[in-house]
């Protein structure tokens, strides 16, 4: 099974019960219904990032959902958490590109939004064989990756929020792909 079609979603819940807390940001993610399972960071080739709203509806309760997913969780007052996915996209659509997943304290969503953008292009650099200096800043980096011409696009989807007086507060972001017998099947004109 090779997904072909993902999206990107994130999500933030606060509930004085830790798995509570979980639950809502899987709500305000809208995943919530499904049986989540964890998986690497891998980009399969050819697949399409579709909008959230589109893939929420071809996802069923109840059903096995893979996913590469970030989360971050904290119960003290005033503390700043993100989650975060990074995506490095080749400019080769049939090579496979990558994910990248990061949970993070103090950290604004621009801060980890590049962060996991960087390793995902990172990852993505070493297979390609592109050279690259991890000294110099990330914006320098994306540069010399698309200059590179076999990085087409970087993108990162993230979620941060500040902790609440005795709750829970949790943050997801999730690459959620659709499994391939979700997906509408094209219709054929009689005779061909």
């Amino acid at each position: 099974m090779v997904p072909t079609h993902m999206f990107l979603t994130r999500g933030v819940g606060v509930h004085r019960e830790k798995l509570a807390s979980f639950e809502e940001a899987l709500r305000s993610a809208g995943v919530a219904y499904c049986n989540l399972v964890s998986v690497s960071s891998i980009y399969p080739p050819s697949c399409k990032i579709i909008p959230r709203r589109r893939g929420e509806t071809l996802l069923h309760p109840g059903e096995v959902t893979h996913c590469v997913m970030a989360r971050s969780e904290t119960n003290e007052r005033n503390r700043l958490i993100s989650a975060s996915i990074g995506l490095a996209i080749p400019t080769d659509r049939r090579t496979y590109g990558y994910l990248s997943e990061h949970h993070a304290y103090g950290e604004t969503d621009e801060e980890s939004g590049e962060y996991t953008e960087d390793l995902a292009a990172q990852m993505l650099a070493t297979t390609l064989g592109i050279e690259f200096d991890p000294n110099i800043a990330w914006k320098e980096r994306e540069q010399v990756f698309k200059m590179g011409g076999k990085i087409v696009r970087t993108l990162n989807i993230t979620q941060s929020a500040i902790g609440k007086a005795n709750r829970w507060t949790t943050v997801v972001a999730l690459a959620a792909f659709i499994p391939i017998e979700n997906l509408p099947q094209k219709k054929t004109r009689p005779g061909k």
